[in-house]
């Protein structure tokens, strides 16, 4: 279940004190930026941006200066045709990915009654849609019977000999196809139903933040990307200077007793770097907007 409204807490007013712009230092020193894409592997945001201008990805890029490499995210548009087809500025990487886990720290160590009010709204959207999502499991059962009862005819029809075999593999194979759609869609909707949002305790956040602030300090190239990939739901572009990091919010996996759906506190090993155990259920989107003038 996404929450799509975006929150933006008082860390929006932070200002970064940002490096020089590098773009600027190459272009006095007539070095032009890559035409080439980069490794994605390089880059922890990729797939994460579009660029503002024309909807397309933000590429991971980069320029070779005199005494170091300059990353950037450029737009695939700009990339491709040129400044003609999208003047959409580059961002800087190294200042951008910093952003967004010093963000993603903060948040997790900091924000948890936005993390509260984002569950609740998740919980009220669960409600609110579980009527739908009941009615919608009837017709599926309803039309699970009919497609079952069809089946039966024909079965019966080949048995008594008044069905070509041939005419009976053909139906009997849409029927199944249709069947084994309305099942998968059927225990999908009785997922939903059972998964209601739950508040991740206090303990499991602060397990959370320790963890990024872990990776950060210690973690690999690949351990980061593993991080992002599993709390960054998307990363908007809302102006030159400014990112929208929209976070996900974990949630333990159900464990059905019965009647009873129960949320367990998640339990992790916080020195655990390899990826973030607790994340494979995921709730809910929060943006969070660091000022990033210069980017």
């Amino acid at each position: 279940m996404d929450l799509l409204r975006t929150v933006a807490p008082a860390l929006a007013n932070q200002q970064d004190q940002l490096p020089v712009d590098a773009e600027r230092i190459l272009a006095a020193r007539g070095e032009d930026c890559s035409k080439r894409a980069a490794n994605g592997s390089d880059y922890l945001l990729t797939g994460l941006m579009r660029c503002q201008s024309c909807g397309k990805a933000m590429i991971g890029t980069r320029a070779h200066g005199r005494s170091r490499v300059y990353r950037y995210y450029t737009c695939f548009t700009r990339l491709r045709y040129e400044a003609a087809r999208c003047d959409a500025a580059r961002l800087d990487a190294d200042v951008v990915e910093d952003a967004v886990i010093a963000a993603l720290a903060g948040f997790y160590r900091h924000q948890h009654a936005l993390i509260a009010d984002a569950i609740a709204q998740a919980q009220a959207s669960h409600a609110a849609s579980e009527g739908s999502r009941r009615a919608e499991i009837t017709a599926a059962e309803h039309e699970l019977a009919r497609t079952g009862a069809a089946i039966d005819r024909y079965l019966a029809a080949f048995e008594q000999g008044t069905l070509d075999p041939e005419d009976l593999a053909g139906r009997l194979a849409r029927l199944k196809a249709r069947s084994q759609q309305l099942r998968a869609r059927h225990d999908e909707l009785a997922t939903q139903i059972t998964a209601a949002p739950a508040a991740p305790p206090a303990a499991t956040l602060r397990q959370v933040a320790q963890h990024i602030e872990d990776i950060i300090r210690s973690g690999t190239s690949n351990q980061r990307k593993a991080l992002i990939e599993a709390l960054v739901a998307r990363i908007k572009i809302t102006g030159p200077d400014r990112i929208v990091p929209v976070f996900r919010i974990p949630q333990p996996p159900a464990t059905v007793h019965g009647n009873r759906t129960v949320q367990p506190t998640a339990q992790r090993d916080p020195r655990a770097r390899d990826t973030v155990r607790a994340m494979t259920y995921l709730v809910g989107r929060l943006g969070l907007e660091p000022r990033t003038g210069g980017l």
